[in-house]
């Protein structure tokens, strides 16, 4: 830290803080909050327990945001102030303190200004996932399980709730793939950035002569459907199919065919849904699933036309973006920031934030054509 000005820096920060404040609109989310907390009163709110979730998930979420605000804010003022004190004690403790808490300020203001740029269209949302193995036999498929272990530990480490609507599981191991949502205001926002192709470089534990595998698992993340999207599915434009749920081993998971797998005719587009008991319900998810897919289908088209009108290339992150290599040495890598972190067991138990944050800043870059 020598020869650098903590004042300046403080300075600095608390600038930036401020274009945040003026972003994030401090008074409009404390009369939203405000507004939240009433329809949290009301004694019939649990009559309709999605509604419920969605309103208590919202208020829990802006509250949340609300407080690391006034946190950070408050641990800023601290800060000159630990400065002065060490200062006037001549205490090298404290100015090592203050130095520490100094750079846990710049990664939390950093974080905060990452929000602000979650401004989409959708990115509001809450988000839903669907993994798929790809190339490289059973690897893959364990593989995939790993990643839906990953994201599912990445949401409960945020707190954020999540519901696993399908898993179709492989022969041998892990997953051919799985769709769950991520309950939580500005999930899709958050995730966007992971949806591609993930590459996994290890010893298999499949091979009994102990070779290196590639394997390769594809992650999918599209915006959750509200009731203000208008898409609209005929009845003669779907297959529906009606089977058995089953767990892994083919174990049945109850003994009526209630699980439903949604066929869009048009598009190609498969879905299903196994987790709930009734057949009428795992209708009810699937068809949700099948909006969701196919409104992030018409943004993209939307998406391109645009692009073409305005004679730029479309982005598109459907590709390789991530290396996770476990052997010979292990790092994971992001192909598209270069984020790198050398605990790939960390980031596989869902520590996800750094390359996270460091593509939502990518993203936006592409989008605004400033990269």
């Amino acid at each position: 830290m020598a020869g650098i000005d903590p004042a300046e820096e403080i300075n600095e920060l608390a600038g930036t803080l401020r274009s945040i404040q003026d972003v994030l609109d401090l008074d409009a989310m404390r009369k939203q909050i405000a507004e939240l907390e009433q329809q949290v009163a009301a004694p019939d709110l649990w009559d309709d327990p999605d509604q419920a979730q969605k309103v208590t998930s919202k208020l829990s979420h802006l509250q949340g945001e609300l407080n690391r605000v006034e946190g950070v804010a408050r641990r800023l003022d601290d800060l000159t102030v630990l400065y002065e004190l060490a200062a006037e004690e001549g205490d090298d403790d404290t100015r090592a303190e203050a130095d520490k808490e100094l750079e846990t300020l710049k990664s939390d203001i950093g974080a905060l200004e990452v929000r602000t740029l979650l401004s989409g269209e959708y990115d509001a949302r809450e988000a839903l996932v669907t993994i798929n193995s790809q190339a490289g036999g059973v690897d893959a498929a364990d593989w995939a399980e790993m990643l839906l272990r990953m994201y599912l530990r990445y949401a409960e480490r945020k707190g954020y709730a999540t519901e696993v609507y399908d898993t179709s599981y492989a022969e041998e191991a892990g997953i051919k793939s799985a769709t769950f949502t991520i309950k939580a205001p500005y999930a899709y926002g958050t995730l966007r950035g992971e949806h591609g192709t993930h590459r996994l470089v290890r010893i298999s534990p499949f091979d009994n002569q102990g070779r290196r595998q590639t394997s390769f698992a594809g992650v999918d993340i599209v915006p959750v459907v509200e009731q203000t999207d208008h898409i609209d599915i005929n009845e003669d434009e779907i297959r529906v199919d009606v089977y058995r749920s089953s767990g892994p081993g083919g174990q049945g998971v109850n003994t009526t065919d209630s699980a439903v797998r949604i066929t869009h005719l048009p598009s190609g587009i498969v879905v299903s849904c196994q987790n709930e008991r009734s057949q009428l319900q795992n209708r009810a998810t699937a068809m949700n699933v099948l909006q969701a897919k196919l409104l992030e289908r018409k943004r993209q088209e939307e998406a391109e036309k645009m692009s073409e009108l305005r004679g730029a290339t479309t982005t598109s992150w459907g590709t390789q973006i991530r290396n996770y290599v476990l052997h010979p040495y292990q790092i994971v890598k992001d192909l598209r920031t270069g984020t790198e972190a050398g605990n790939p067991s960390a980031v596989l138990d869902g520590d996800l934030d750094e390359f996270i944050e460091s593509e939502i800043r990518w993203m936006r870059r592409q989008e605004s054509g400033t990269d």
